[in-house]
C-alpha cells in the first residue's frame, strides 16, 4: 500500500505540472519515469476468468383468482381461460470456486425456479449447469459444470476485512456482460435489514447493480472474501451501499450443499436479546455488545450444557457476539452434532460453557413428505382446545394451515384448518410422531381429522 500511495502522489502531481492533453490524442503512459502508475489490471487478468455471466429461465405458477377458475363464472362471462404458469428469466453474475469439480457460488435468488441455466465464461464459452444445492435462509446456491481449463477465483479471509479496506466487485450488470468496479468496505456485519434470514453482510461503495448479484467481492489480491448479493436504494440501481455475504458464510454454507444438498442446521434452544445500554446498565456492565438469554428452551441442548436466562454471550468459539443476530447467524451455521464453546457473563463474572448443538425439531413441513397425495399442503404442529368437544383439553396433532387448490391434498378431501391427529392409527402429536407413522405405511394410510367440532377419517391410496 506504501508504493500504491507513493505512485498515486507521482500521478497527482503530475497532473498539476503537465499540460492538459484531450482524451481522444493521449493515453496515461504505463510508467513515469521507472515507475509503474498503479493499476489493479495485473490483478484482474488473473481474476476474472473465475468470474461468470449466469442467464436462467423457469416457470413459476399464477396464482388467478378463484373466480376466474370458477366454470360457470367462465361460461357466462365469455372468459379466456387464464395461465397458470408464466416463463421467468434472470441475469446474474456467478464466481468459479472450485475449477477440478466445475463447483460455481451463486444467489439462490439468481437460479430459484430455474429449468435451465446457461453460464457465459470471460473466454465467452457457453456452459450448461446444474443445480447441487441452495440455500434460501441465506441466499447461496452452488452450481456445477462440466468443463475443463477453468479458473477458480481464491479464498481469502473475510473475517479479517477491516473497515476502509479497498475492494472490487466484479459481475454482469443489467446484462452489459463482465464489468468491473471498485470501492472500500463500508462497514462490517450488518444484519437487520430483512434481506435474509440469515445476515451478517459486508457492506461495500463499490458499485453493485441489478445482475451483479452471484458475483465476487474480491481484495486487492483478487482473493474472494464475498459473494455480492443485495442493493439497498428505491431506484433499482446504485447509490453507493451494497452488501455482499462474507466468504466465510458462503463457504461453510458450500460445504453443508455439497454434503447433504440443504444446510443442516442445528438448534441450541434459547432466545437470545441485543444487550442495549439499560440492560448492560441492570447487569451492572460497561461494555454494551453481546446477547443475553432472555429464554431457555425445556430439554434443548441450552439447558443441558447448563446455560440459564440471564446469562450474556459475548464470544462463541472464539468470535465476538455484538448481538443477537451475531448469536444466530454463529449458531446457525454449526453442524448438527457439532461441540460450540460460548464464553458467558453470569453475575458479572466471565465463564466457559459447552453445548453439543442439536437437531431442530421440525415445526411444519410440505405434505409431501408424509403422502404424495398430501402434496400441496403445509402442515404445522398445532395446540388447539375445541370447547364443545373437548372442554378445556389442549388437542395435539398436525394441522393444515396452507393447502393449494387443485394440488392432489385438495383433491384428497383435506381443507385448511384440519388437524390430523393420527396416521394409521398411530396417535399424532407433532410433526416428528407424523413422519414416524408416515414411515410405517405400506401401501394407503388412514387419516383421523378433526375439521372444526367433527371428525371424520380421510383414506389416502
Amino acid at each position: 500500500m506504501k508504493a500504491l500511495g507513493k505512485a498515486l502522489a507521482i500521478l497527482f502531481a503530475l497532473n498539476l505540472f503537465l499540460p492538459a492533453v484531450p482524451i481522444s490524442v493521449a493515453a496515461l503512459p504505463a510508467k513515469v519515469g521507472d515507475k509503474a502508475l498503479p493499476s489493479l489490471a495485473p490483478m484482474l487478468e488473473q481474476t476474472t476468468p473465475g468470474v461468470v455471466n449466469i442467464a436462467t429461465r423457469g416457470r413459476v405458477k399464477v396464482r388467478n383468482n378463484p373466480l376466474f377458475e370458477d366454470p360457470f363464472f367462465g361460461h357466462f362471462f365469455n372468459l379466456p381461460k387464464q395461465p397458470s404458469e408464466r416463463v421467468t428469466q434472470s441475469l446474474g453474475s456467478g464466481v468459479i470456486v472450485d475449477a477440478k469439480n466445475g463447483y460455481v457460488l451463486t444467489n439462490h435468488h439468481v437460479v430459484a425456479n430455474a429449468e435451465e441455466i446457461i453460464l457465459t465464461l470471460k473466454d465467452d464459452r457457453r456452459l450448461d449447469a446444474k443445480v447441487i444445492g441452495t440455500d434460501p435462509d441465506s441466499d447461496v446456491a452452488v452450481l456445477k459444470v462440466e468443463a475443463d481449463n477453468l479458473t477458480a477465483v481464491p479464498w481469502g479471509d473475510s473475517d479479517a476485512l477491516r473497515q476502509g479496506d479497498f475492494v472490487v466487485a466484479i459481475g454482469n450488470p443489467f446484462g452489459l456482460g463482465q464489468t468491473v468496479t471498485d470501492g472500500i468496505v463500508s462497514a462490517l456485519s450488518r444484519s437487520g435489514l430483512g434481506i435474509e434470514e440469515y445476515e451478517d453482510f459486508i457492506q461495500t461503495s463499490a458499485p453493485i447493480n441489478p445482475g451483479n448479484s452471484g458475483g465476487a467481492l474480491v481484495d486487492l489480491n483478487g482473493r474472494l472474501i464475498g459473494i455480492n448479493t443485495a442493493i439497498l436504494g428505491s431506484s433499482g440501481g446504485n447509490i453507493g451501499i451494497g452488501f455482499a455475504i462474507p466468504a466465510r458464510m458462503a463457504r461453510q454454507i458450500m460445504e453443508q450443499l455439497l454434503e447433504y444438498g440443504e444446510v443442516r442446521r442445528g438448534r441450541l434452544g434459547v432466545v437470545v436479546q441485543n444487550l442495549g445500554p439499560e440492560l448492560a446498565n441492570a447487569f451492572g456492565l460497561k461494555h454494551q455488545r453481546g446477547a443475553v438469554i432472555s429464554r431457555i428452551e425445556n430439554g434443548s441442548a441450552a439447558e443441558q450444557a447448563g446455560l440459564k436466562a440471564g446469562d450474556i454471550v459475548i464470544e462463541v468459539n472464539g468470535r465476538k457476539v455484538k448481538s443477537s443476530a451475531d448469536m444466530r447467524n454463529v449458531i446457525g451455521l454449526q453442524r448438527i452434532g457439532q461441540v460450540v464453546e460460548m464464553k458467558v457473563i453470569r453475575d458479572g463474572k466471565a465463564r466457559i460453557v459447552t453445548a453439543e448443538i442439536a437437531e431442530p425439531k421440525l415445526t411444519s413441513v410440505d405434505g409431501k413428505v408424509l403422502h404424495p397425495q398430501l402434496a400441496g399442503a403445509q402442515l404445522a404442529a398445532t395446540q388447539r382446545t375445541l370447547k364443545k368437544r373437548i372442554s378445556g383439553k389442549g388437542v395435539p396433532g398436525v394441522q393444515v394451515v396452507e393447502i393449494e387448490s387443485h394440488s392432489p391434498a385438495s383433491l384428497s378431501g383435506l381443507r385448511r384448518g384440519d388437524i390430523i391427529t393420527s396416521v394409521n392409527r398411530q396417535v399424532v402429536n407433532d410433526i416428528e410422531t407424523a413422519k414416524r407413522a408416515a414411515e410405517t405405511v405400506q401401501r394407503g394410510m388412514l387419516l383421523n381429522i378433526l375439521r372444526g367440532d367433527t371428525a371424520l377419517f380421510i383414506v389416502l391410496q
